[in-house]
């Protein structure tokens, strides 16, 4: 199967580019083939009981969000793999086929186009960025291409390393740790005229749009959706008996300001938007982050985040 289709000829048409999730049943039972995964399906194992309905309801999504721009007069580019590198440069819109992680993934090869998220199996993950499903589809496209449906445009950050640009389009988070979950991140964080050596099992940190993930669960705030600063989580901060609290645990840093940490650790990592894309760090490392000049436009959201608040 290719990893690309432009399913309609017409160039004076608008050119969509559909980036489709890889559902595990995909992967595992009709490329892996993989016998484990046979002999739990076939068992109706907990683990594996839910794939086959989750992949049926996203194959019917993807075809109807298919079947729908080409009505609407679309020229629809298919990619299959949400983590494949794909040019905006010449699209009206992104839409985004899966839940959540596949709008993550494929908003890091957007730059001012807008992307619209489509939850393509509601029942089985979690779409907070996904303002259309199945239901509804015709009306929520049509808007989209016309311009008519409301827009977020949400901040995203950047992350550099000794000087050098490694990400502009982090939207949910940056988790920086030791590579090892089971070993101590040590580092020092600079933030204004404050520095401060500390131990931890790393930190997290991202703009507004993470705030309802990894930043909330470590304790963090949920910011609205228009702020513009990011957020510093420290995670399990280590105190040693007798010595003074940490002071920069928790974070708010707005779009004039910056975070610098420079790494005590003779390996560390950096995760972009969870586990696939992978920054490494040496000891003496500096990283900075701040809010990156490149929002992204993100089509369909409304009072969800006021919902989360409450």
């Amino acid at each position: 199967m290719k990893e690309r289709r432009e399913r309609v000829s017409n160039a004076s048409a608008p050119r969509v580019i559909v980036v489709a999730k890889r559902s595990a049943w995909s992967r595992w039972v009709e490329e892996e083939l993989d016998p484990r995964v046979r002999l739990l399906l076939r068992r109706r194992d907990p683990s594996v009981v839910s794939w086959a309905a989750s992949h049926r309801s996203h194959i019917r999504t993807l075809e109807a969000v298919q079947r729908t721009l080409e009505k609407l007069g679309a020229r629809v580019h298919l990619i299959h793999r949400p983590h494949a590198q794909f040019d905006t440069s010449d699209a009206a819109l992104v839409v985004s086929v899966g839940g959540d992680g596949t709008l993550l993934a494929a908003s890091h090869n957007v730059g001012s186009t807008p992307i619209l998220g489509v939850n393509s199996a509601p029942d089985h993950s979690v779409g907070f960025f996904c303002a259309a499903s199945r239901a509804g589809l015709t009306t929520t496209l049509e808007a989209a291409l016309e311009g008519r449906l409301r827009s977020v445009a949400l901040s995203r950050m950047s992350v550099e390393v000794n000087g050098r640009i490694r990400a502009r389009r982090v939207l949910n988070e940056a988790l920086f740790s030791h590579p090892s979950p089971a070993a101590t991140s040590r580092y020092i964080v600079f933030f204004g005229r404050r520095k401060e050596e500390q131990r931890s099992s790393g930190f997290w940190i991202g703009p507004a749009a993470g705030s309802t993930a990894a930043q909330r669960s470590s304790g963090g705030r949920v910011l609205p959706l228009a702020s513009k600063s990011l957020q510093l989580i420290v995670r399990e901060a280590y105190r040693a008996w007798g010595k003074p609290p940490y002071r920069l645990l928790r974070l708010l840093i707005t779009e004039r300001q910056e975070l610098i940490v420079k790494s005590k650790m003779s390996e560390a990592s950096v995760f972009l938007d969870g586990p696939y894309e992978v920054v490494r760090v040496k000891l003496g490392d500096e990283l900075r982050f701040r809010v990156s000049d490149e929002p992204l436009t993100v089509l369909g959201l409304g009072a969800r985040r006021e919902r989360v608040r409450a």
